[in-house]
């Protein structure tokens, strides 16, 4: 019978993963040397060629993966029963690490948080805030349990890593100065802002947020000025220095200068996800923290 070795086989999949030895070899602190070694003997115990050469890199033969293929279900049933173990050893008094960007803290992860602490209050909830790509990362490298992302900037939905739990379509708003012509206009739709400054981050899930949303609407929107905290951004809005879209999510940075307008017709939205390592999501912990989250979101459509 074929020997399968399970870290060999995790080695395999953050080659696929990472493309090339020298990051693999970063992200499993490992040296490049004990990469190749590791994955040599991988080949030899399976009986099948797992890498060949692609000029001085390496790429995954079909049979590297097939074999992969198979070994998603294996680390999925694992996940399931250490989650099943923890829940055995330690009940109630599960931890679950959740990695969230900035605006999914106060919005989302503060209110489930608050929630368990009433109903599960032997549930340890460590929050981490992390750029979106950044808290799959975390994920990945199995230091949280729980990431929190916007799906354009998620893994594909086939991803056999990950199961992906949709949670909200938060609405994007657009900041105005108290004083612009359009604040009180009736019907605002994003197309009538073709011809304003913008004001949005220079790179990163925002860029790309604001320029497809306005491209959907038409028009290429003129980047007045470069930021990234919302704190920044409104207070330039204040200032009369230009417009930006916000995100509902966000309206703690309200300024008292700057009027919030809900667009008619062609709101854009940024939708909001959860994401477990596949098989995690059956273990009661995950499993209450995600539903926490649920209604954390549901809650935040009501009030809309």
């Amino acid at each position: 019978m074929t020997e399968w070795d399970i870290k060999k086989l995790r080695i395999l999949r953050t080659l696929r993963d990472r493309g090339t030895v020298t990051a693999t070899a970063e992200a499993l602190l490992m040296t490049p040397s004990a990469v190749s070694q590791q994955l040599t003997n991988l080949a030899r115990q399976l009986k099948v060629p797992l890498l060949e050469a692609q000029g001085r890199r390496v790429r995954l033969t079909d049979a590297a993966h097939l074999v992969l293929r198979h070994a998603e279900v294996v680390f999925a049933q694992l996940e399931r029963a250490d989650a099943e173990l923890d829940d055995h050893l330690r009940g109630d008094a599960g931890q679950v690490r959740v990695a969230a960007f900035f605006t999914a803290v106060p919005a989302l992860v503060v209110p489930a948080v608050q929630q368990l602490r009433g109903t599960h209050p032997g549930l340890d909830v460590r929050v981490r805030e992390a750029e979106a790509a950044e808290a799959y990362e975390l994920l990945t490298d199995g230091a949280v349990e729980l990431a929190l992302s916007l799906a354009a900037h998620a893994p594909p939905v086939r991803d056999p890593k990950f199961s992906r739990v949709p949670l909200l379509a938060d609405p994007l708003d657009v900041a105005l100065p108290a004083a612009h012509p359009l604040a009180g206009a009736p019907g605002l739709r994003l197309a009538d802002l073709s011809a304003e400054p913008w004001i949005f981050g220079g790179s990163g899930p925002w860029s790309e947020i604001t320029t497809a949303a306005c491209e959907a609407a038409g028009f290429v929107p003129e980047q007045a000025h470069s930021a990234a905290g919302w704190t920044a951004i409104l207070a330039m809005v204040e200032a009369g220095m230009g417009i930006a879209l916000v995100p509902r999510m966000a309206t703690a940075e309200r300024r008292t200068g700057v009027v919030m307008r809900v667009l008619s017709a062609d709101q854009p939205r940024r939708h909001v996800v959860a994401a477990v390592r596949r098989g995690a999501e059956e273990g009661p912990a995950v499993a209450r923290v995600l539903a926490a989250l649920r209604q954390a979101a549901a809650a935040r459509e009501t009030v809309r």
